[in-house]
């Protein structure tokens, strides 16, 4: 994903981060209410590109002129793409949830070759925005989406969207009709509550029910058409979508959903998962395309679901050579590569370099609206964001988050975006140690935050009952105290990074340098390589002996009693 925009009748103003490309790498995960420890719904997304600038969108509800048209910019190029009619009404939305709680994320799976360049206007970017404007629920937004694709036609390859509201979470998959055809092929499925999905730029969605709607919605041509191309014979019951429009290959299974078994194999550890569903080694190893987790989820846990390098498995990306001295679990790009005639990859973890925000959308039907819906939002890699509350009612978002302060090529200490990476770039080199630091002040950020919540929300809802916009006002301070907070205690952790780690030493507590070795392991990779030339020719001291200590002195011996026999 990249970013929104458009100009005319619209909030959404252009800027000069704009212009991105395609953000085919985006992973994001759907929680049922009944698989959380408060009954909310979860929707998780992580914005990976290498060219994307991290910032939080703001859209406030609009009233709009009889004719007035809005302007649609593609996503991912800047390209104006054409005209659709604008509502009379409009909701307000922070990131990517609106003031009634829905939520929408996705990911690219890209598809068949030959169904790219679709005849449209409606990029994916523009089908989440706009929907999020024009829908109140889940099952609203789909209506809206695929609407707007059948009246104005899709301008981009496939998309899974994640589509939540408080009550509801579905998925729906899309993909256009190929160069000169108008319209999109879609399926979408309603998730059954308690259970938890995700995906990661690969189409997921299979063999689907074909008569009920209360599960289960699809375009009227889904399957006639493949039928017509030639990509399927068989009956409507056995159609699976994903493996007729996307089939699964080595890339998908090892790069794709290889991510989402790293969230069901630690959401659902009882399910024994195997590494053969993520290696790439056998296609017809497929995953669910949900599963119950082993014991309800809260948003701190969804959190921790999105920082993931493989870890504890035998993708761990901090155990090769690859991740220098300090166990690094990051690989520079490109992803594949060829050396003496022999193809390689590189694992691609949910968390990233390339990350640039990421949220966990939390919806709540017990409380009102704008109290209920928190955006925790984050910029840069999900493993050292830190997810700050954006709450669904807000006027206004900080500024470190918002739009135009800086670009992908224009750096500002303003920037939360730029201030994370500053941190991040610097753990980076330093991992095994310097994550240490990153995670304690994330740590204390969300926990307080996490702490604070009921307080805050009690005060918002006694508000709320006087007028709901004391309760918008009140919770637009909080959010915007909160994003302050980040911001500066980040860029403070930045410096304190700096001077504590400064060329290759490390400060203790007291200030004292130190010299700590490399672990033994690296050590040995380095002799393996040069110790020949490495290998010093000075003889080592020998170390001082210590001194004897002294022998004991003896201890009389204890005479044993005696025991007379038994008469």
């Amino acid at each position: 994903m990249n970013r929104f925009a458009s100009t005319l009748f619209t909030a959404l103003p252009l800027t000069a981060a704009l212009v991105a490309p395609v953000a085919d790498a985006c992973t994001s995960m759907l929680v049922t209410k009944g698989a959380t420890t408060d009954g909310s719904t979860f929707i998780t997304y992580s914005a990976d590109a290498h060219e994307l600038y991290g910032e939080l969108y703001y859209t406030p509800a609009r009233r709009h002129a009889a004719g007035a048209q809005r302007d649609i910019v593609e996503w991912d190029t800047g390209k104006f793409l054409g005209r659709i009619k604008e509502l009379p009404a409009t909701y307000s939305v922070v990131g990517n949830m609106n003031e009634h709680q829905l939520s929408i994320s996705e990911s690219t799976f890209t598809g068949r070759k030959e169904l790219e360049g679709p005849a449209g206007i409606i990029d994916y970017g523009s089908l989440i925005y706009v929907a999020l404007e024009r829908a109140k629920t889940a099952r609203e937004a789909i209506q809206v989406m695929t609407d707007l694709v059948a009246e104005y036609g899709y301008a981009s390859t496939g998309e899974t969207f994640s589509i939540a509201d408080p009550k509801e979470a579905w998925l729906l998959e899309m993909i256009g009709k190929g160069a000169g055809q108008k319209g999109a092929v879609w399926v979408a499925r309603k998730l059954p509550d308690g259970v938890i999905s995700a995906h990661a730029n690969q189409a997921r969605i299979r063999q689907f029910p074909l008569n009920d709607s209360s599960t289960t919605l699809y375009s009227p041509d889904v399957i006639t058409f493949a039928r017509s191309k030639g990509w399927y014979s068989g009956a409507d019951k056995d159609f699976s979508f994903a493996d007729t429009y996307h089939p699964l290959d080595f890339g998908g299974q090892r790069f794709s959903e290889g991510r989402v078994w790293s969230i069901f194999r630690r959401a659902a550890p009882s399910l024994k998962l195997g590494l053969e569903y993520a290696e790439g080694t056998d296609l017809n190893k497929r995953l669910p395309l949900w599963v119950k987790p082993d014991k309800k989820v809260s948003v701190q846990d969804t959190m921790a679901l999105m920082r993931d390098h493989f870890e504890g498995t035998p993708l761990d990306m901090s155990k090769d050579v690859g991740a220098g001295p300090y166990a690094a679990p990051y690989r520079w790009r490109p992803m594949t590569w060829d050396v003496d005639g022999k193809h390689y990859v590189h694992e691609r973890a949910i968390s990233t370099q390339q990350t640039g925000f990421s949220f966990v959308a939390q919806m709540r039907a017990s409380l009102p609206n704008a109290i209920g819906g928190v955006l925790w939002f984050g910029v840069d890699d999900t493993y050292t964001t830190v997810y700050t509350p954006m709450y669904a009612g807000i006027r206004q978002v900080p500024k470190n988050f918002s739009q135009g302060v800086a670009s992908r090529g224009d750096f500002s200490w303003d920037s939360s975006f730029w201030v994370f990476n500053w941190v991040s770039n610097q753990a980076y080199g330093r991992w095994s140690d310097m994550i240490v630091d990153v995670q304690k002040a994330q740590g204390e950020l969300e926990g307080q935050f996490l702490a604070d919540q009921a307080h805050v929300e009690s005060i918002a809802q006694v508000l709320y009952k006087r007028t709901p916009e004391q309760a918008r006002q009140y919770l637009t301070e909080y959010s915007l105290q909160q994003g302050d907070k980040v911001h500066a205690r980040w860029r403070k952790l930045g410096e304190q990074l700096l001077v504590k780690y400064i060329d290759g030493n490390v400060r203790d507590g007291t200030g004292k340098v130190n010299h700590p070795r490399y672990q033994d392991a690296w050590y040995r990779r380095i002799a393996a390589d040069n110790g020949a030339r490495l290998q010093s020719r000075e003889k080592p001291e020998p170390k001082p002996q210590a001194p004897a200590a002294p022998a004991p002195a003896a201890v009389p011996a204890t005479p044993k009693p005696t025991v007379a026999p038994a008469p």
